[in-house]
C-alpha cells in the first residue's frame, strides 16, 4: 500500500474531458498523441509511475487549457505498445490531489506541483456506504439504462461491493465533464452516491435535453 511519503510533489497531468478516475478504481486509456506518448515514456522512468488525470475547464473562445484544481492520480499498472507506437495502458487510482502550480518547462505535456492534503482517506481501505438502499438504487438505475438503451450484467451489480458499484457507475455513465468533476470531488462514498442519484434523476427528467429520457 502506498503511504503519503511515497506521493510525488510533481506529476504529469493528462487533461481528458469526461475521463474520470477514482481511488482504488481502474481506468483504461489509449495514448496516441506524440505529447502523451512522451509523457508515458517519461512516467515509466520514474519510481512512482503516476499520472494525474484532470478535467479541463470549459473556456469558450480561448486557446489555452485551464484545469480544474482537483484531479486524481493513478499508477500505471499495465501497458502494452502497439506496432505503430501507440500505448494501451491501465491506471490504478491512488489518490486525489489539488493542483498548486502548473510547471512550465520544455516538456510537450503538462506537469503540475500538487498537494495531497485533505485526501488521506483515499489511501485507506475500501469505503462503505452505510445508508445505501441498493434495491431502490438498482430500480432507478434500471430506468436510466433502459432510457439510454444500455445493457449490463445485473447479477454482478447486485453482488458488487458498494464502492466498486458506485465508483464504476460514476466513471462509466455518460455524464458531462462538470458532472464528472462533481462526482470526483464528493467528500465521501455516500456523498458520491447521492450525487450520482441526483444526476440520474436529473437525466430522467430530461435535464440533458434528450427527449428519450423523459
Amino acid at each position: 500500500m502506498i503511504s503519503p511519503a511515497d506521493l510525488p510533489e510533481t506529476i504529469p497531468v493528462f487533461p481528458l474531458p469526461g475521463a474520470l478516475l477514482l481511488p482504488r478504481a481502474r481506468l483504461p486509456l489509449h495514448l496516441f498523441e506524440p505529447r502523451y506518448l512522451a509523457m508515458m515514456d517519461d512516467t515509466l522512468k520514474t519510481g512512482h509511475r503516476m499520472i494525474g488525470m484532470v478535467q479541463p475547464m470549459e473556456t469558450p473562445g480561448k486557446t489555452e487549457t485551464r484545469l480544474h484544481s482537483i484531479g486524481c492520480a493513478g499508477r500505471v499498472t499495465q501497458f502494452s505498445e502497439t506496432e505503430d507506437g501507440r500505448y494501451m495502458i491501465t491506471l490504478a487510482g491512488i489518490s486525489r490531489y489539488r493542483v498548486t502550480r502548473e510547471v512550465s518547462g520544455f516538456s510537450p505535456y503538462l506537469k503540475a506541483d500538487v498537494s495531497w492534503a485533505g485526501f488521506d482517506d483515499d489511501l485507506g481501505g475500501v469505503e462503505k456506504d452505510r445508508t445505501f438502499d441498493r434495491p431502490q438504487f438498482l430500480t432507478l438505475l434500471s430506468r436510466y439504462f433502459e432510457a439510454l438503451d444500455l445493457s449490463t450484467d445485473w447479477d454482478s451489480l447486485k453482488d458488487a461491493e458498494d464502492e466498486l458499484l458506485i465508483n464504476s457507475l460514476s466513471m462509466l455513465c455518460p455524464f458531462d465533464p462538470e458532472e464528472k468533476q462533481a462526482l470526483l470531488e464528493a467528500p465521501s462514498l455516500t456523498t458520491r452516491r447521492e450525487t450520482l442519484v441526483t444526476l440520474i434523476e436529473f437525466a430522467l427528467r430530461g435535464g440533458t435535453g434528450e427527449d428519450i429520457l423523459q
